[in-house]
């Protein structure tokens, strides 16, 4: 699990704008007339007709996209009563999760009221500014009647994710694991640790979706919930035993699946042993499960194992199901969540396991040999495919169950204006954060005496990303991480100076003077070379005692484009590298070349630079569709550099017609898909969205990202090296901490595929 300092995460919240989320206009607003239009006169209007229609509030304002995040704070996390607004920051970061993994809009309400009565009173008051209420984190019996008032109250989708979130995740993993175990729901013996707000909730899912009540064994803090115990809430006594059973330990004898919502440490790995013929042990106590990992694996070899962590496999983790279930409940106006759409979330959720991972995605996991079986029940939270898995069936058992106030029509339709939700906001980067924890490399930083670098290397081995090596001083190394707060244990530092380095410089020198020799190369000047920090980390990696290398300029990268391209070596089949830039907008993703190594671009280094796009877009897992792009379209002019593109576009044609490529074209007309199709209809990208620029050239490429980055259009990612055989890269010295943090991230996750 990634290491979370309490300065780190103080920082965090504290730093530029304080927060997680704000408001962000959707409409124009610059003129008068905007302004007239969004307040007084013009907002009277669609005022009058939501009067007339209260069912136009869903045309004319943010209702049916927009969540509100509520809670009392009385059971924040594993922090218990701490008070309303102290729960804030964990409501903001509920309202975050919901933008970024699903495109819905969420405001955080903390009421300072624990009142059972007041509180509904207070929500229902408030209710018609949403779309749909989560509440979050309000303690047992309590929640249960808030939930159940509410939703009989309410006619919007209102669900206590603490409850049924970890229900219906925990329901797709025991349905994938009893598949895996060869066992039917309806026969297993179920023991469940913990009678609060989950654990009910989980029991109850089960219970729906097959499980015998007679064959659940329910235990709280006083031993096994009997019939004949006194004083037990409505919720308990429906779960309530009659079998001549008291401890825990006595109830896991012979039973099928234990699920733990508790506290740590309370099941043995001989109560594991105790337990049926391969076992399911579902211990999802944070951060300390009820068996540690590592004891229920090696208490036998039959088990299956999850628990709420995610350094271990099988997470079951809320951020699976919360967002896609609103987002299908809101598309279809429903007035509710009901059992129907619970269970289809639960089976979208267990078939998506089942299936094979995405691009990149696939590829990562072949080479760690994980595919659906004991060690992966459920889905990544970073899978993609959640969003147009779980919104769909949800919305489509709404419809089947009744409760649909627009039932979706065009399925088709649908899935596309979901998959247009799927615009960036870092989920790439997070998909990429996990895969490079699979391998966890060992990347080379060349400069390893600078702030950014140092702050990047600490934060990147404590996510588990790669194991940072940093070449520099080691005193000055030091002297800089006492000064900004950081700490070095688990981090190399090498500094090639250093005369104990000795016999690796010289090992190194007769490499790259053999790799140089007809340029010129002595092994003296070879040997000269090892001094230089970035001549060393691009020989550690050749070496083979790195996987990856990053490299810091502080100009343009065709200066050590030379370097690379004969020590590294280009990839076969290409005479160029190149770079390419990820820009990430409200309007999606784009993929910009070459935007720091080829000064002089011509025609066939235009055909290579657009082969590797191609290949790089395909690496993210997506699809290229590519523009060639220049002041003319399509042979509007004769000048030498339009018909270079132009030349370039027709080689792609002839000699890669898999390449999804057209051009010569202005800009507007790459972005434009309509204006383009209607002006000119022959294209080949005809009803495609553009998604990878190709520029003519290095100053219009370079000066395109940088304009853009400093006009807040987007967040850049960049630049990442395409083309040479092993993931050494480069970045401007001056880069940001983030901007090193994302490309030495993306270095790693090639380096694992080329060892693969």
């Amino acid at each position: 699990m990634s290491k979370v300092t309490k300065e780190m995460a103080l920082e965090y919240h504290e730093e530029g704008k304080p927060g997680k989320i704000e408001i962000v206009p959707t409409k124009p607003y610059s003129s008068q007339r905007d302004l007239a239009l969004a307040y007084s006169p013009g907002v009277a209007f669609p005022c009058l007709e939501i009067e007339k229609k209260p069912e136009d509030a869903y045309r004319y304002t943010n209702k049916g996209n927009l969540i509100g995040v509520i809670s009392n704070g009385t059971a924040v996390l594993g922090l218990g009563d701490i008070g309303a607004l102290a729960s804030k920051p964990v409501m903001e970061g509920k309202a975050l999760l919901f933008k970024i993994f699903a495109g819905l809009d969420a405001f955080d309400i903390e009421i300072n009221e624990k009142d059972p009565d007041k509180v509904i009173e207070i929500v229902k008051a408030i209710s018609p500014t949403f779309g749909g209420i989560n509440l979050e984190d309000i303690k047992s019996p309590e929640c249960f009647t808030i939930e159940k008032r509410l939703k009989e109250e309410c006619e919007i989708p209102i669900m206590h994710d603490d409850q049924h979130g970890t229900a219906i995740i925990s329901a797709a993993g025991l349905l994938n694991a009893l598949l895996i175990q060869g066992k039917k729901i309806e026969d297993i013996k179920l023991v469940v640790n913990g009678a609060g707000a989950a654990a009910i909730s989980c029991t109850k899912l089960y219970v729906a979706l097959g499980v015998r009540k007679e064959n659940v064994v329910m235990c709280d803090s006083k031993g096994v919930i009997r019939s004949d115990r006194e004083h037990l809430n409505a919720q308990k006594r429906e779960f309530a035993t009659n079998r001549d059973v008291h401890t825990l330990k006595e109830a896991l004898v012979g039973a099928d699946v234990f699920l733990g919502l508790s506290v740590a440490g309370v099941v043995t790995a001989e109560m594991v042993k105790s337990m049926a013929p391969k076992p399911i042990v579902f211990a999802l106590a944070n951060p300390d499960p009820e068996i540690a990992y590592e004891e229920a694996i090696e208490s036998r070899p039959d088990v299956i194992v999850a628990t709420g962590r995610s350094d271990y496999p099988n997470q079951i983790n809320n951020v699976i199901g919360f967002p896609y279930i609103f987002r299908g409940a809101l598309d279809c106006g429903a007035t509710g969540i009901n059992e129907e759409m619970k269970i289809a979330a639960v089976h979208a959720i267990a078939d998506l396991a089942r299936l094979p991972v995405p691009a990149v995605v696939d590829e990562a996991y072949g080479r760690n040999n994980i595919k659906f079986g004991r060690d992966y029940i459920l889905p990544k939270p970073l899978d993609p495919r959640l969003l147009t898995s779980v919104a769909p069936a949800v919305a489509e058992a709404a419809d089947k169950s009744g409760i649909a106030k627009r039932p979706i029509k065009d399925w088709e339709a649908y899935q596309a204006k979901l998959l247009s939700l799927m615009g960036d906001d870092g989920k790439m980067m997070r998909r990429l954060v996990e895969l490079a924890k699979e391998d966890n490399r060992k990347v080379v930083i060349c400069e390893g005496n600078m702030d950014n670098m140092l702050r990047a290397a600490v934060h990147l081995l404590h996510d588990g990303v790669c194991r940072p090596v940093l070449l520099g001083n080691e005193e000055m190394i030091e002297k800089r991480a006492n000064r900004l707060g950081l700490e070095l244990d688990g981090i190399e530092i090498i500094n090639p100076r250093h005369d104990r380095e000795e016999v690796t410089r010289h090992r190194y020198a007769s490499i790259l003077a053999a790799k140089k020799s007809r340029d010129g190369f002595t092994y003296n000047l070879a040997l000269e070379k090892m001094y230089d920090r970035s001549y060393f980390g691009m020989m550690m990696v050749e070496a083979g005692d790195a996987d990856a290398c990053l490299v810091s300029t502080y100009s343009a990268g065709e200066s050590i484009a030379e370097d690379l391209a004969s020590i590294i070596g280009l990839q076969e089949g290409y005479d160029h590298f190149a770079t390419m830039h990820i820009l990430n907008t409200r309007k999606g993703t784009y993929y910009i070349s070459d935007t720091a190594v080829n000064p002089d671009a011509d025609t066939e280094a235009l055909v290579d630079i657009t082969r590797l796009s191609d290949k790089a877009v395909r690496f993210f897992a997506n699809e290229p569709v590519i523009s060639m792009l220049s002041y003319s379209n399509f042979g509007s002019s004769k000048k030498e550099e339009a018909t270079m593109v132009a030349d370039a576009v027709k080689i792609l044609h002839e000699s890669y017609p898999d390449i999804l490529v057209d051009g010569e074209m202005q800009v507007d007309f790459a972005l434009n898909t309509h204006l383009r199709d209607e002006r000119f209809p022959f294209n080949k990208l005809k009803g495609k969205k553009v998604n990878t620029l190709i520029f003519p050239n290095l100053t219009a490429a370079n000066a395109t990202w940088k304009m853009l980055l400093c006009m807040g259009v987007g967040s850049i990612i960049g630049p990442i090296q395409i083309g040479l055989k092993k993931p050494v890269y480069f970045i401007n010295g001056n880069a940001t901490e983030s901007e090193v943090y994302d490309i030495v991230t993306i270095a790693v996750v090639e380096a694992g595929l080329r060892r693969k």
